[in-house]
């Protein structure tokens, strides 16, 4: 048969970058960039060109697995496979009600445009509250700012708009992730040549002198863990300069005075004890960014796995508003959002009452510890572990793991191992034998990204102009596959219980298609989907025009510079002892990063991650190493004050000496060999200390650390 060539995207990290793949005999040989593309046109990562290897591989899973009485996993047909988990869930159910069946959806999940609405809908169907995912460890803080603060229904300015760009704690370059107003992860490093070229100027604060950071006009490299104070001083200078927009916050803003108050006493010599940044950097930062006229701050995952994160988001959320940093009255929307509903962007504050439930927290079920409760409309994933291993009513005994690994994912991984290996039913689906996988009762094999039809519903309002990719099955998968979704309507026709989307029921009795169920998920878009599937490849929808509407009577509010916690937090962070490097029983701060070849646990097998090397290898400034007697590779014990890990020794004059840099989700079991697997971070850390009160996050980053050379 000839070769074809198939317009797709990949789905291995949010950046969904266009992607032409070549099929010969139902199997892809090759994938690279699309260059007709408008919107990524013709980049792609090492990773997604490596999607081949991925699909048709060693390490994909081919075959659902059940675990026989003998302990070993062996081959099921995904349909019997599916009549015993309903089975079993039923029971379970029957014994201990339906809040002892939960679900984990990871990364993967989130890439396929189907399987989260569905997931929470199966939930709501059988009236368990126990959905979890990657949301609530990973960047929750985001969404607790708009809780807390409201938020503005014009939108924020673009960073294609902007005339200075503050980003914490971010490297799109390598993470490809996109966030609104900050640096896009599509085509990063062409992006930010177009927009120097126009004259933009970016700020970066970040531990490390990262790829971005490199680029940056000013970079702020802050101790680990003091983006706070960081952010404080900005703010300081920012109002006792008288540097904001007045008008805008006589207008729009609430409790200005009570910031002011509560950030006067981040002075600049204070902030520079603390951060390690001149304080001549931070004015010089803050006048820049407050000069604008136009830009936008925004933030990563560093911040966000770091203690005080959901008021290092507020603050960043504050510099945009007392600076004005929105969109205006009868101003153009560059991309009113393609997939999203018809609804007005007025020029108003837009109050936390009257946002949609995924931005509430402290209401809804509990979770059994902690005092935590629901956000991002799911339970909160830190407290997953002790939810299984805790006795009592609403124990967890049945747990559905859709494209995600917490075996490798989670904070305090002794504690999550334990967990696993103590439930009554493990499912796992999956594209491959991952180390959750392995631990399950049923591992369903799942089809590939390029085996199914998506469309980029996940970054529709992130894309800075009104973008949108239908990307249809490019093949068949080879062997007996389905779905995630599929999993849960399965489930839901054999339990007899409904899954209700936007759009009206799904009929689970007979066998929709994953179009008609994309259509219940999303039934009043801008531009139906029937249109956006007729394209080839990704497409620009020019006449898509939004402006700025007039504010809706009746919807007064503004902006809560100062909501209940916030500067009493901020009270909290100025009185606290902080530790200067080299000091105490732990005196180097260990960082999270990530690594260009690999996203999370996906991609360590990838034939130039190899090359490139099995570990996670624990960055280090080379005065450090010398310090230690330790050299390049030799083993080093990292130790917290919870646990201790393996890890191989990197120098990088990137980081300031007292700094220690590593990606997270390596490693296997705790006795997996370092060289070849990597060492799982997340060993350091307990999820019962030092958690956040609103997300329960334990800090994941910036975790306090003493070093040396490991035992031979």
């Amino acid at each position: 048969m000839p070769v074809e060539t198939k317009k797709t995207y990949c789905r291995i990290c949010t950046a969904y970058c266009a992607l032409e793949a070549r099929v010969e005999n139902g199997r892809v040989i090759q994938v690279r960039g699309d260059a007709s593309d408008p919107v990524t046109g013709g980049y792609s990562c090492s990773k997604g060109r490596q999607l081949p290897h991925q699909i048709h591989g060693p390490g994909r899973l081919r075959s659902s697995l059940f675990r026989a009485a003998d302990g070993r996993q062996r081959p099921i047909a995904t349909q019997q496979a599916l009549d015993e988990i309903a089975d079993r869930l039923e029971g379970i159910i029957a014994e201990s009600g339906p809040r002892a069946v939960a679900s984990y959806s990871g990364t993967a999940a989130y890439a396929n445009s189907a399987a989260l609405p569905v997931v929470r809908a199966w939930h709501a169907g059988i009236g368990s509250p126990s959905n979890y995912s990657t949301m609530t460890i990973d960047q929750p803080a985001k969404v607790v700012a708009v809780g807390r603060m409201g938020v503005w229904g014009g939108g924020v300015h673009t960073f294609a708009s902007s005339d200075v760009v503050l980003s914490v704690g971010n490297n799109p370059i390598v993470s490809g992730l996109t966030l609104p107003g900050g640096v896009p992860g599509i085509n990063p490093v062409r992006q930010l040549n177009l927009a120097r070229k126009r004259g933009m100027k970016l700020i970066c604060v970040d531990p490390r002198r990262s790829e971005l950071a490199k680029r940056a006009d000013i970079h702020l490299q802050i101790r680990p863990g003091e983006d706070p104070t960081l952010l404080a001083g900005l703010l300081r200078v920012i109002l006792e300069e008288e540097r904001y927009d007045a008008d805008f916050c006589r207008d729009h803003v609430a409790g200005l005075e009570e910031l002011r108050d509560a950030v006067a006493g981040f002075t600049p010599d204070y902030v520079e004890s603390r951060t390690g940044v001149a304080r001549e950097r931070v004015s010089e930062a803050a006048r820049l960014f407050a000069a604008g006229p136009r830009g936008c701050a925004s933030s990563g995952t560093g911040p966000d796995m770091a203690r005080h994160a959901c008021l290092t988001e507020h603050l960043l959320a504050a510099l945009n508003a007392v600076c004005g940093r929105v969109n205006r009255e009868g101003e153009r929307l560059p991309n009113p959002g393609v997939l999203t509903p018809k609804l007005p962007r007025p020029a108003q504050a837009v109050a936390p009452g009257l946002l949609p439930s995924f931005f509430r927290f402290q209401e809804g079920p509990r979770a059994r510890m902690r005092g935590l409760t629901r956000l991002c409309d799911e339970m909160p994933t830190s407290t997953l572990a002790d939810e299984i291993l805790e006795p009592g009513e609403g124990q967890i005994r049945a747990l559905i793991c859709v494209g995600g690994n917490p075996a490798l994912a989670m904070p305090d991984q002794g504690r999550m191992l334990r967990a696993l290996a103590s439930l009554d039913l493990l499912v796992c689906v999956d594209i491959a034998q991952s180390e959750t996988a392995r631990m399950a009762h049923y591992a369903i094999a799942a089809r590939h990204a390029l085996e199914r039809d998506d469309v980029t519903e996940f970054m529709d309002m992130f894309y800075e102009v009104p973008y949108a990719h239908y990307a249809a099955a490019v093949i068949e998968p080879e062997f007996d596959a389905i779905e995630d979704w599929e999993v849960f309507t399965g489930l839901a026709r054999r339990m007899k219980t409904p899954i209700e989307l936007p759009g009206g029921s799904v009929d689970v009795a007979g066998s929709p298609s994953k179009f008609e169920v994309l259509q219940l998920i999303r039934p009043d878009t801008r531009v139906p989907l029937a249109e956006i599937r007729e394209r080839t490849g990704g497409h620009v929808f020019e006449d898509l025009e939004l402006v700025v509407a007039a504010p809706i009577p009746g919807l007064e509010a503004r902006l809560e510079l100062a909501p209940s916690g916030i500067c009493e937090e901020l009270r909290e962070v100025r009185r606290e002892a902080f530790q200067s490097p080299g000091e105490g029983p732990y005196p180097h701060r260990l960082i999270c990063r990530r690594l260009r070849h690999v996203a999370n646990s996906v991609g360590r097998d990838f034939p130039e991650t190899t090359r490139r090397g099995t570990t996670n290898p624990a960055y280090m400034n080379p005065a450090d190493l010398e310090q230690l007697g330790v050299a390049p590779g030799d083993p080093l014990e990292i130790a917290s004050a919870h646990a201790a890990i393996l890890a191989v020794a990197e120098p990088s004059d990137e980081l300031q000496p007292g700094v220690i840099s590593m990606a997270h989700c390596f490693g296997g079991a705790p006795d997996a060999d370092v060289r070849a697997l990597g060492s799982n971070t997340g060993r350091l850390i307990a999820v019962d200390r030092d958690y956040d009160p609103i997300t329960g996050m334990a800090p994941q980053t910036a975790i306090p650390v003493a070093v040396r050379r490991a035992p031979a």
